[in-house]
């Protein structure tokens, strides 16, 4: 199964043409798609005609599935995760964030798959936290090397159990995953690209600084990644899929529709303790 990828910008994104997901990848098609993530670290897979369980098995090749840890799911496969939504600004993934960074290992690659799409509206917006970092000038770059943040499930999990997104309860769930500490810059396990790893939805506090401090620099953050220039917009159609590495990006789902959403998501476990 040849392939083609084509890049969409120059920090982030590729359009993969000439994939057929529905029949088993080839060793030498999944190792060119693997390079290919490895580079552009989304890449948009187009219309594919395939079952919740050929998504699943798709994903499986770059690793053991995860299921989220409070989300809804399918029921077949139990580990396929359900966006199912039409409120999008009440259901928290209209903040650039990266997934669950509340675990110790944070899932390395998702694979999301359109179902069900509004007339208008419903993009999903990636950004490159490779390029956050290295647009950043050298003396913030050490600073920020030096330092750790708090990430905590609890702001996410409240707005899900509020909107009927998640199917456990608030304190079972804290109680599984407590705050965590990471890197406030990582290096990527594969490439060893060094990124940003802070995100509005779960980093809550710069460690070993101040609280007016930390609120500054967490500020500064959450607004640098916003940058077009880190940036990549999708425009889904029915079957669309999108294949995203986690620990290198941010994402951001536009809240502009009305109308319902169904969206599939399956998640590999995270094999990867971040680093500095």
């Amino acid at each position: 199964m040849d392939i083609d990828v084509r890049a969409r910008t120059s920090a982030i994104g590729a359009d993969v043409v000439g994939l057929d997901l529905s029949k088993p990848l080839p060793d030498r098609t999944f190792d060119a798609l693997q390079a290919a993530l490895d580079e552009h670290l989304v890449l948009f897979l187009g219309e594919q005609d395939i079952t919740p369980t050929e998504q699943r098995a798709f994903a499986e090749r770059f690793g053991p599935i995860e299921r989220h840890p409070f989300g809804r799911h399918l029921d077949d496969p139990a580990d396929m995760g359900l966006l199912d939504q039409t409120t999008p600004r009440q259901d928290g993934a209209n903040r650039w964030h990266m997934d669950s960074t509340f675990m110790p290992k944070p899932p390395s690659v998702l694979v999301l798959r359109a179902v069900q799409l509004p007339s208008l509206g419903g993009d999903t917006t990636w950004a490159s936290m490779a390029a956050a970092y290295e647009a950043l000038s050298p003396p913030i770059q050490r600073a920020l090397e030096d330092m750790t943040a708090t990430h905590d499930v609890t702001g996410p999990l409240v707005r899900a159990i509020q909107t009927g997104h998640s199917v456990g309860g608030l304190e079972e769930i804290q109680a599984a995953w407590p705050p965590i500490s990471h890197p406030v810059v990582c290096r990527h396990p594969r490439t060893k690209r060094k990124l940003l790893f802070v995100n509005s939805n779960f980093t809550t506090r710069i460690e070993g600084v101040s609280e007016r401090e930390s609120e500054m620099l967490l500020e500064f953050l959450f607004e640098w990644v916003r940058s077009p220039e880190f940036q990549v917009r999708y425009t889904w159609q029915p079957g669309s899929v999108v294949l995203w590495d986690n620990l290198a990006t941010q994402h951001f789902a536009v809240p502009d529709y009305t109308e319902r959403r169904i969206m599939h998501r399956v998640q590999t476990a995270g094999a990867w303790q971040p680093s500095a």
